[in-house]
């Protein structure tokens, strides 16, 4: 079966959509036939914007799996936690249709990256979030990091959620959009994390991913 990788963040705009697209692009270089899918999509009526995403940024058209709504099973109108927008949409979140899904696409790719909504905290129910998800399914997760003021205690913090959870750390993803703000934070923050992820995490990759403005879709 294909390897399947969740994709998380520090936060919701952390750059996740932008990160998978890149991550998915890396593995195709490597020789991986690789396809994206998204958790649970809230704030879009009838299809996925962070599907879109990752295609202009992997370079291709709409799927056939992203028009029978395989690489987004579950899309809300409200943009909200998954739990809310459920409730606002009067609907119950059934991980089925997630689980489903993914196994359509493992039997025809190499590579499945999902995307996840928000960070790992992120409830789906009030007694139910987005990490014990990933754990009961025991998912590798990459993780999605910036720069941006507070992100080494969001960063942290999650990598600890990872670690008390025994969940596997694929990669962290690290969005150098956010550099310009302030390039000695940035460093700062880029080696903190790196010194950090080596030695509770040896031998994870960290992949830079490029600034939003030299991707070419």
């Amino acid at each position: 079966m294909a390897e399947v990788i969740f994709i998380s963040g520090i936060d919701t705009d952390a750059g996740k959509s932008y990160a998978t697209g890149h991550l998915a692009n890396l593995l195709t270089e490597r020789g991986k036939r690789v396809v994206t899918q998204k958790f649970i999509q809230t704030g879009c009526d009838g299809f996925s914007e962070d599907i879109e995403l990752h295609r202009r940024i992997m370079g291709i058209d709409e799927l056939p799996e992203d028009r029978d709504h395989t690489t987004a099973p579950i899309i809300f109108h409200y943009p909200a936690s998954a739990q809310l927008a459920a409730a606002m949409d009067g609907a119950t979140i059934d991980l089925s249709k997630v689980d489903d899904a993914t196994r359509k696409l493992q039997e025809r790719y190499d590579v499945v990256l999902i995307e996840g909504a928000g960070g790992l905290m992120v409830p789906i129910t009030d007694t139910y979030f987005t990490i014990d998800y990933v754990a009961s399914r025991q998912l590798p997760v990459a993780l999605v990091t910036n720069s941006t003021l507070g992100s080494i205690n969001h960063t942290i913090l999650s990598l600890e959620a990872l670690a008390a959870r025994k969940i596997k750390l694929h990669s962290v993803l690290y969005n150098t959009h956010f550099d310009s703000t302030d390039p000695v934070i940035a460093a700062d923050t880029r080696g903190f994390i790196e010194r950090y992820v080596d030695r509770l995490f040896p031998g994870t990759e960290i992949i830079d991913i490029p600034s939003i403005d030299q991707l070419k879709m």
